[in-house]
This record gives C-alpha cells, structure tokens and sequence, in this order.
C-alpha cells in the first residue's frame, strides 16, 4: 500500500487524475469503477476541467461501473448514484450513456441483481483503476463493519451512522433509503488498481484504522492492505492520526517522477 500525503484535497483529485488519464492514454478501452460522495469531487472536477480545456485524453471507448446504488429511489431521482456520477463526471466527459453502468435497483430482480452486475464486470474485462472513498466507520462501498471480507456484490441494509452521514445529500435522514446494492469487497480487491482519497479530520480514525491497523472486517477498508497495488490519498487532516506520516511523506519525496502512483 502506498500512502500519499498531500496539502489538500484538490492536489489528491490532481494526483488521481493523472493517473486515470495515464491509464486512459495507454489503454483507451479502460473499464474505471466510480464512487460517489464527496470524497472524490476533487478528481471528477479535475478530470472534467481538463477534458473541458482539451488536454485530456479521449474516453470514447472507456466503460465505467459504480460501486453501488440505492434500493427505493423512484427511476431518474436525482440522489441515484447512476444520476450522479452522469452529471459529476461523466457527462461531462462526453460518455456514451450505454457506457456508464450501475448495479440495478429495480426491486422485482433484486435477488439476482448482484450477480449479474458482477457477470457485466466480468465481461468488460474488470476495472483496471477502482477509485474509492471511506465512512467515518471504516466502511468501503456500503460494506458496513463486520461485512465479510471476501464478500461479493450484494443487498446490504446501512446503518443509522451511514444514513446520517448521508442525510446531507437529502432532505433529511428519513429520506435516506434503508437499503443499497454494494459491490463486496471481494469485488473490489479484483480491480488492478484501487485508489482510495480521504480529507478531512472526521476521516482522520478511520484512515489510520484501515492503513495501520490490523486487517479486520471491523474495518472494512484495511482490507486494501491485502492489494498489491493500493494507493491511499490524503490531505493532512486526514492523515493526522497515523502513526508513521513521516516516513510516508519521506518515501513519496523520494519516489522516482515516472513512476506516478
């Protein structure tokens, strides 16, 4: 796991969206998997600006798949997280909608709507650079604490602390629904690249749980610690708890330019 500290949020979104468009110039057909919430705006808006400016790379034949999305959200609400990455990002790359995949939250195919997402994964290929955030509680995707590690994508019921961590993209927590499709962590440790972003002292616990504690499904997202090529972004508020900083700051400074993340 590599862990990178940086002055802001916006200069980890830079970070990250350099190597997304790295990948993209080398490899035009990348599947990306996308997470919403806050954690990655500073990528999406530092991708879609230089998109905008005309020094990005073309993402005609990338596919994209989110991590997850609501369960009771009618069709077009604009809180689904299908709604959201299309007009956080990529809308705003000009990706063909037939492109942009969500697992499906229609209610009479629920049972089966987690295999099949994982089935359309499979058939793109797998994600060559998952991007991800954290919950307060160490959560990854809605893999809540005590979610099996090697679970695959499934219904999952979110906890009052999720939901009210929610609340503020609705018009109050009891808007938040009960219930999302999540891709498993299983899932998410079989994309090449995982790319975790984090700012912000309220992340600060979580952060240090996932990098420097023991791997546990009390913490979900320590199971990024079993990658071989996992990459942690953070400004310094969220890196403020962990232990060695230091030296994580000391090996990036050193780390040869071409090498990226």
């Amino acid at each position: 796991m590599e862990v990178v500290i940086t002055s802001s949020a916006a200069a980890s979104g830079a970070l990250a969206a350099d190597a997304i468009e790295a990948l993209v110039r080398s490899k035009p057909a990348a599947v990306l998997g996308t997470a919403t919430g806050s954690s990655p705006l500073p990528i999406y808006t530092e991708l879609v600006r230089r998109h905008r400016d005309g020094t990005g790379p073309s993402y005609d034949e990338v596919q994209t798949f989110n991590l997850d999305e609501y369960v009771g959200l009618p069709v077009g609400h604009e809180q689904t997280y299908l709604a959201t990455i299309h007009r956080e990002l990529t809308d705003g790359l000009g990706l063909a909608e037939a492109r942009v995949h969500g697992p499906d939250p229609a209610e009479d195919s629920i049972p089966t709507a987690g295999a099949r997402y994982e089935s359309l994964i499979a058939d793109a290929g797998g994600v060559d650079l998952q991007l991800l955030g954290i919950g307060s509680d160490g959560h990854l995707a809605f893999n809540e604490p005590g979610s099996s590690l090697a679970s695959r994508t499934r219904i999952k019921t979110l906890t009052k602390r999720t939901r009210e961590d929610n609340a503020r993209f609705f018009g109050s927590v009891d808007d938040v629904p009960v219930h999302v499709l999540t891709q498993g962590l299983g899932t998410i440790l079989e994309a090449r690249h995982l790319v975790l972003i984090a700012s912000g002292s309220r992340k600060a616990d979580a952060v240090a749980a996932a990098v420097e504690g023991p791997v546990s499904a009390t913490c979900p997202a320590s199971v990024l610690q079993l990658h071989p090529h996992a990459t942690v972004l953070l400004d310094d508020a969220a890196a403020a708890r962990l232990r060695r900083a230091d030296y994580y700051r000391e090996v990036y400074a050193a780390k040869p330019a071409w090498q990226g993340i």
